[in-house]
């Protein structure tokens, strides 16, 4: 199994890999969320309280969940560019710091803060990076909450497709907003295929591997159907038309695997006086 330590090295990891319930005993996955179709006020609150259930065994499944799990960050963390040295990072939906921890180790100097809405998955976060002092962590919703600023990078991973078009429309333009001359916005995240087709041959793809896996069977199917049910994805070209629109004078696809793309987009430099 598969973990990230402190300073953002993957490591090998001993724990059991099922992530289960405790009330229920039945298996649950970060992937997604049981219930019925919700506002965006609803489904947040089934976000937190999904994320929460699975917040200690989270990381131990995502090498197994994530196809090319190493490259798709890897990806990330490359495009997280700043000329400054101690870059002010945000992680939007950071959950247990998996990729805060990746850009920290690139960026030692710099200050990251760490916005989810999961106080469970931030416990996990707080544990990890544990004596740091250049670490700060938020809960809340950040579809609804002031995100702060300014920042020279903001990134996010597996979190904002789980947010629906309109809220995720509107995020870009108030990333935007926070991000100083010349700041970076970074994506890892999944998109739907550009028709049903290939919609459905990335689900085939995603499927396959998940059987391929170690998850044993009921595992594997709720991370399935929950994705299934709840995931919001959108198309890469809507994302794409979203980023030119907020403003971002540069936009770009760094990583495609079928539905797991890492986005690029940077603010422009601050105009002359």
């Amino acid at each position: 199994m598969i973990c990230v330590s402190q300073r953002g090295t993957f490591c090998a990891h001993t724990d059991k890999l099922g992530v289960r319930n405790p009330e229920s005993g039945n298996p649950v996955s970060p992937w997604g969320f049981s219930g019925a179709f919700l506002g965006s006020a609803g489904i947040m609150e089934h976000i937190k309280k999904a994320f929460d259930a699975v917040a200690t065994g989270y990381d131990a499944q995502r090498e197994y969940v994530i196809p090319d799990m190493r490259q798709f960050y890897g990806a990330a963390v490359w495009a997280a560019e700043s000329p400054s040295a101690s870059p002010a990072i945000l992680d939007v939906g950071a959950g247990t710091g998996l990729l805060s921890a990746l850009l920290l180790r690139k960026y030692p100097a710099g200050t990251i803060t760490l916005l989810d809405i999961s106080e469970k998955m931030l416990a996990v976060a707080r544990e990890r990076f544990s004596g740091s002092k250049n670490v700060v962590f938020r809960t809340g919703d950040y579809s609804r909450v002031d995100l702060g600023g300014p920042y020279d990078l903001i990134c996010s991973a597996l979190s904002i497709h789980h947010l629906d078009s309109d809220d995720k429309h509107r995020l870009f333009g108030r990333i935007f907003s926070v991000l100083a001359p010349g700041g970076v916005f970074v994506n890892a995240d999944q998109a739907d295929g550009e028709t049903p087709y290939f919609t459905g041959k990335y689900r085939e793809y995603w499927d396959d591997f998940l059987q391929s896996g170690p998850l044993d069977t009921p595992e594997s199917a709720e991370i399935r159907r929950r994705r299934d049910t709840l995931d919001r994805n959108e198309k890469l070209s809507v994302q794409l038309s979203w980023l030119h629109e907020a403003g971002f004078s540069d936009v770009d696809v760094v990583y495609k695997n079928r539905n797991f793309i890492v986005t690029v987009a940077r603010k422009g430099p601050a105009s002359p006086m």
